[in-house]
């Protein structure tokens, strides 16, 4: 007697997240993310910073942006990215976490760093991040136009940016908006290798 084969559990989940991930990922507007490229490549061109800022999973999102902005972009004759992601200087973080408090973790560096021509690029799936949105602030006092990947709702952030890219979804869905993140910062490196 054959036994009727189930699908495995791990099947499951993959299809269903490769799903999700895939109808998240169609529903960017191709236009909203050009304009962010177009800001990313004159913040290079003009000779500008381009910060990058996130929380836990999107901390190691900006990370890596950074990273691929700052090396995967170089191309003979052209200007290269200038980029810094503001969680990775533990030291200054935790300093300005323990002195100031968190919301001030990013504040308080772009205050030294942030100046009129540079881009600010925060990554978040709730968009309600207290340092994430002072970093915003301060980056706007200082004429720095500030860019942003959402999800959930896109919480207090969306009506701050210049410029969201904002992935609805459902609150609590951290994996699959990281994913997404992540999936569109390899987009805007592409993009910039290519501009």
């Amino acid at each position: 007697m054959l036994q009727a084969t189930r699908p495995l559990p791990t099947q499951r989940i993959i299809e269903e997240h490769t799903t999700a991930l895939n109808g998240l990922l169609s529903g960017v507007d191709p236009l909203v993310l050009d304009r962010l490229v177009t800001t990313l490549r004159d913040t290079r061109d003009a000779g500008g910073t381009l910060f990058v800022a996130g929380n836990g999973g999107s901390a190691a999102t900006a990370s890596h942006l950074a990273c691929d902005l700052g090396k995967a972009t170089r191309s003979p004759g052209r200007a290269p990215v200038r980029v810094m992601s503001l969680a990775d200087n533990g030291a200054w973080l935790s300093a300005l976490a323990n002195d100031e408090g968190y919301d001030r973790a990013f504040a308080g560096q772009l205050e030294n760093f942030a100046r009129k021509g540079d881009a600010l690029l925060v990554i978040s799936a709730s968009g309600n991040s207290p340092n994430l949105v002072a970093a915003v602030e301060c980056a706007r006092e200082h004429g720095v136009t500030t860019l942003g990947l959402l999800g959930f709702d896109g919480g207090a952030l969306l009506g701050l940016l210049d410029q969201p890219v904002w992935l609805p979804s459902a609150p609590g869905a951290y994996a699959l908006v990281e994913d997404a993140h992540s999936a569109l910062c390899h987009v805007l490196t592409k993009c910039l290798c290519e501009a």
